[in-house]
């Protein structure tokens, strides 16, 4: 029997490996295939599930991602920490690129994805005012900190459908509302982690302006390849971030995450 782990990071576009000695472990969900087989390992003594949301290859585009069969495999490894990068757009002329935005609220764009784990019978309404969790951001800030990285402690992203990019009047509306990135992975990831108890931090890495920012000399409409090399470049940089940040999470947790809703577990899909 594999051991598990006590902290997972998912990884976004661009980062499809974390450890070099792993073992690759399938996990079966009752929602169905993760995107990957979990891939397991120490670091300094902290056992850590790594799985990349896109697939190996990136094959899974952001509307087509199995977030709760990702979700579950955590959990079932026991993880009850989740480190998430993601590649994200700048929408604030101050965020920019190479800048990591630690997010504190979220904003829903997206739309017919199966997003909770409560299907019935009953209703379970879960809070989701503060989406991400208090003291793993503390640790994803200082750890961009003491990687001498522009880290920005706060931020507010707002998740799209995917897998098109922003029309200039949707990303002008979205500056103009005041959040700061735009990504297309975020939710229900978040979302399905608070149902499940388990603590949540993003790590934005802006890869470029979005196309409706204002007062940026010579902005173009951003392509995916230029997002994909620009992750590439600084792929380093996220897992220097991650090292970190892994070494110094607490071994016990202060927050009110694993709470999760009215202290219920989360059913298996009806058949």
């Amino acid at each position: 029997m594999t051991d598990g782990a006590e902290i997972g990071v998912f990884g976004g576009s661009g980062l499809y490996a974390l450890l070099d000695d792993v073992t690759e472990v399938a996990v079966e969900t009752p929602y169905g295939a993760p995107s990957s087989s979990l891939h397991l390992g120490t670091h300094h003594g902290r056992r850590v599930a790594f799985l990349p949301r896109h697939g190996l290859d990136h094959s899974i585009p952001p509307h087509r991602i199995n977030y709760r069969a990702n979700v579950w495999a955590m959990r079932e490894l026991g993880v009850t920490r989740i480190l998430a990068p993601c590649a994200s757009g700048s929408l604030q002329p101050q965020l920019k690129p190479g800048d990591f935005v630690v997010c504190d609220q979220l904003v829903d764009r997206t739309h017919d994805r199966e997003q909770t784990y409560f299907d019935g019978p009953g209703a379970n309404h879960v809070s989701f005012a503060d989406p991400y969790c208090s003291e793993l951001r503390a640790v994803a800030s200082a750890a961009g900190r003491a990687e001498d990285i522009t880290v920005h402690d706060h931020g507010t992203v707002v998740v799209v459908q995917g897998p098109r990019f922003s029309t200039r009047a949707e990303s002008k509306w979205y500056r103009e509302a005041g959040w700061d990135v735009i990504n297309m992975t975020q939710y229900p990831e978040a979302y399905l982690a608070r149902e499940l108890g388990i603590c949540y931090a993003t790590i934005a890495l802006i890869t470029d302006y979005d196309v409706g920012v204002e007062g940026v000399d010579g902005i173009e409409a951003v392509t995916q390849e230029e997002v994909f090399a620009f992750f590439d470049r600084n792929v380093d940089r996220v897992r220097g971030v991650l090292f970190r940040a892994i070494d110094t999470v607490p071994t016990v947790r202060a927050c009110t995450c694993a709470a999760g809703p009215n202290g219920m577990t989360p059913p298996p899909p009806l058949l």
